[in-house]
């Protein structure tokens, strides 16, 4: 008969604990609540609200770089707003990174100009400005003969380089075609022995008053370097002069 007590006793007790202790914590496992709208307000006060609601914020970076969008401004989240999820769970805020990151100029040289031009679109670099060169080799015929910047040096996206492409033209009989010598960076003597030597001849030679750079230093050359001209034609340079004109 005790044993018979006793046993309902125990019963009765684990009723009241799985009813009063372990349901309570099974409902409250189970349930969830409504994830807040924090899209276009400030990071800290985005997580803020996210806390009191029972969420973690993690940041997440945007990859586009907007450039007319605040660095702390959450543009998107996700889970998205209104769903429902459990509590404690991370919501992921996405906000705009302004300072773009660097990266090597690709070697556009030797490559056709639509290549070059599908590559700088994918690297977000602007191509402003394209000229045309004659060239007399058939194979350089569309291809990229020089770029403004040199492949290897740090750019960010955004950044504008020019171009130089080969247009292939038959050379008329009897009619030799150079290619024109880069003699930027040199002395006035220097870069005329270096014509000379290519079969070419000096033209006019144009003066460029600077306080930083050194003086009779050739900085610009007409036509471009790597352009294919006849020994004929003159080549224009301009020199550094300490004296203002």
């Amino acid at each position: 008969m005790k044993k018979a007590v006793l046993l309902v006793l125990l019963l009765i007790g684990a009723i009241i604990i799985f009813d009063k202790i372990l349901m309570p914590l099974y409902i409250a496992q189970g349930s969830s609540r409504v994830v807040p709208d924090v899209t276009n307000m400030d990071y800290e006060n985005a997580a803020q609200k996210l806390r009191q609601s029972g969420f973690e914020a993690k940041k997440s970076y945007n990859v586009k770089y907007l450039s007319n969008v605040d660095s702390n401004l959450v543009i998107s989240q996700m889970p998205l707003a209104g769903l429902e999820v459990k509590p404690g769970r991370n919501v992921y805020l996405v906000v705009n990174r302004r300072d773009k990151p660097s990266f090597p100029m690709p070697d556009f040289i030797g490559r056709p100009e639509f290549d070059a031009l599908q590559a700088a679109a994918r690297m977000n670099i602007l191509l402003s400005d394209v000229q045309l060169s004659t060239v007399t080799n058939s194979e350089d015929n569309g291809k990229v003969l020089s770029q403004s910047i040199p492949a290897q040096t740090m750019v960010k996206a955004g950044a504008s380089v020019s171009i130089i492409v080969g247009k292939y033209e038959v050379s008329t009989v009897g009619i030799r075609k150079v290619v024109l010598p880069d003699v930027l960076g040199m002395s006035l003597d220097q870069a005329q022995q270096v014509l000379i030597d290519a079969g070419l001849n000096l033209g006019n030679v144009v003066t460029e008053h600077s306080e930083l750079l050194v003086p009779n230093t050739v900085i610009s050359q007409k036509p471009a370097v790597g352009s294919y001209i006849s020994p004929e034609q003159p080549i224009e340079l301009t020199i550094v002069t300490a004296i203002a004109e």
